[in-house]
């Protein structure tokens, strides 16, 4: 099979600001050692595309293959790892010898190299991988595989913060990243309250069974939230949060933004305010993830707003850009397969 594969393959690529098209590449036909050659079936849209897109991401040199919500196949057998095996990816590779990686944290390495934004991504017919950030879903519906990495940021963030059973959490910012962290904040027990901007996006999410949402000018309870987590990408909004934590609460800032954030030291220090930040997930975050999507704790075919052949991407990429809000998530089908 691999044999008649073709020698060049297309590469959904960022060159600039404002210009995404289609560029060759050499499709790999080894993989060094301790990595995997995966053919990519699925690729997810996020923000971070969309920002990267917009020349708005602070981590990103052009030109870019992007592409880091990625669901494949193993193309070629390697230890541990079947040829034609459906995995989904873990695109933080991580130098696994940092301050970070020590405390079993690569998702904040200080050399992490993520797929799509620090290094080329997944938008293309067939990438190498480490092994290790390889995850087998052959246990989840099909299609599902390629949410697994946006909704670990949520899953990721929400063991962070750590809510009980009962706990008041407000979500603010309701798209995708959003979404993940309200889903999983219900799955703990929590009391979960959405807030965003745009009432398109807050009729998207009482779709999911969220009925606690506000808009931005709507008046909130004057005791705050146990937790609050920020997934706005607006600096704006990150510095009104501070004001919705309740005494003794936590603020999660998931969102990243290039400002310089500012708040009141009086009013943190006060509420004995935990404030905290969360990167990337971890394999524990995977595992959460694709064990909700295997159960149907989550429902994945209700998160697909579209999926799109890469063909028709670099047209279509300026109007998803601009009509976003309307979108929850789009996924790019690669080349033929299921």
């Amino acid at each position: 099979m691999d044999g008649a594969s073709p020698a060049i393959m297309l590469c959904g690529t960022c060159k600039a600001p404002g210009q995404f098209v289609l560029t060759e590449s050499p499709r790999p036909a080894a993989a060094p050692d301790g990595w995997v050659l995966v053919d990519i079936d699925r690729v997810g849209l996020c923000g971070t595309d969309f920002h990267i897109f917009e020349g708005k991401h602070p981590f990103l040199a052009y030109p870019r293959v992007i592409g880091h919500e990625l669901s494949g196949r193993i193309a070629v057998s390697a230890a541990g790892w079947q040829q034609g095996q459906p995995v989904t990816i873990n695109p933080y590779i991580s130098c696994g010898d940092c301050v970070a990686c020590r405390k079993g944290k690569p998702n904040c390495c200080t050399g992490i190299a993520v797929l799509g934004v620090h290094r080329d991504g997944g938008m293309c017919d067939r990438i190498a991988v480490p092994s290790g950030n390889l995850y087998d879903a052959a246990s989840l519906p099909e299609g599902a595989a390629v949410l697994t990495e946006f909704l670990a940021i949520g899953a990721h963030a929400v063991r962070r913060a750590g809510p009980a059973p009962g706990d008041r959490v407000l979500v603010t910012g309701a798209g995708p990243i959003g979404l993940g962290v309200a889903l999983f904040a219900r799955l703990k027990g929590a009391e979960v309250h959405l807030r965003d901007a745009s009432a398109t996006r807050l009729r998207a999410m009482a779709a999911f069974g969220f009925d606690r949402i506000t808009t931005a000018s709507d008046p909130l309870p004057a005791d705050g939230f146990d937790i609050v987590f920020d997934a706005t990408g607006n600096a704006r909004a990150i510095e009104a949060g501070f004001a919705h934590v309740a005494h003794g609460g936590t603020y999660c800032l998931v969102s990243v933004v290039k400002d310089d954030i500012t708040f009141s030291d009086p009013e943190f220090h006060k509420r004995e305010m935990t404030l905290m930040g969360s990167r990337n997930a971890t394999a524990e975050d995977f595992r959460t993830v694709m064990d909700a999507l295997a159960s149907g704790a989550i429902d994945a075919g209700a998160i697909i707003s579209a999926t799109l052949p890469l063909a028709d991407l670099p047209d279509l990429f300026p109007a998803l850009v601009a009509d976003r809000e309307a979108l929850i998530k789009v996924v790019v089908q690669i080349g033929a397969r299921g």
